[in-house]
């Protein structure tokens, strides 16, 4: 999930962050430790959101219970590319992943972190408009209404993405909104 420092426009931030009585801006080393923290942790918290998501694919969409492995061992080998330390034998994890078992998901957790990467990829419409160019938000923001919030579900979501930015999703933005990718 996405907090509300997960994009700090650098201009914007400057433009409001000023002192209460003198107006002095915010000091560029503040405004580095915000950058800090939004993007502490954060590749680890995407590869837990890409674990989860991948466990509950290969587990819903994939597995043959009459296959000779067992779930532990779907999720221990999944385990091996999307986590740092592996989980312990005795991790009874599956038990209480209570998303992909009780809460009616079934191979949809992916819709969490896929969210994210339309948001992003979203909201670099802008980002390469400028968020410095009242005009060119205006117009971005025109095709998104024009395009996301009036077809809505008229179209396939893919279609509706596509309509607005005139290609498929990429992961890149959400990359650089992450701190994973270096600004461009």
């Amino acid at each position: 999930m996405t907090d509300s420092l997960s994009l700090i426009d650098r201009p914007t931030l400057f433009g409001m962050a000023k002192h209460y009585e003198t107006g002095e801006p915010l000091p560029e080393h503040y405004y580095q430790k915000l950058l800090d923290a939004r993007n502490y942790m954060s590749g680890s918290a995407m590869l837990r959101q890409l674990y989860f998501s991948l466990l509950d694919l290969e587990l819903h969409h994939r597995y043959q219970p009459e296959s000779e492995e067992t779930p532990q061992q779907v999720r221990d080998r999944i385990a091996q590319t999307t986590t740092v330390i592996p989980p312990l034998a005795e991790d009874a994890f599956l038990c209480s992943f209570g998303h992909i078992f009780a809460g009616g998901y079934a191979a949809g957790y992916y819709s969490y972190k896929w969210a994210e990467v339309l948001s992003a990829d979203a909201f670099a419409a802008f980002e390469e408009a400028g968020l410095d160019d009242e005009a060119a938000i205006a117009s971005v923001g025109k095709h998104f209404r024009d395009t996301v919030l009036a077809l809505g579900g008229s179209l396939h979501p893919s279609e509706v993405f596509k309509t607005f930015r005139g290609r498929d999703p990429q992961t890149e933005p959400l990359l650089r909104h992450s701190g994973l990718l270096a600004a461009v």
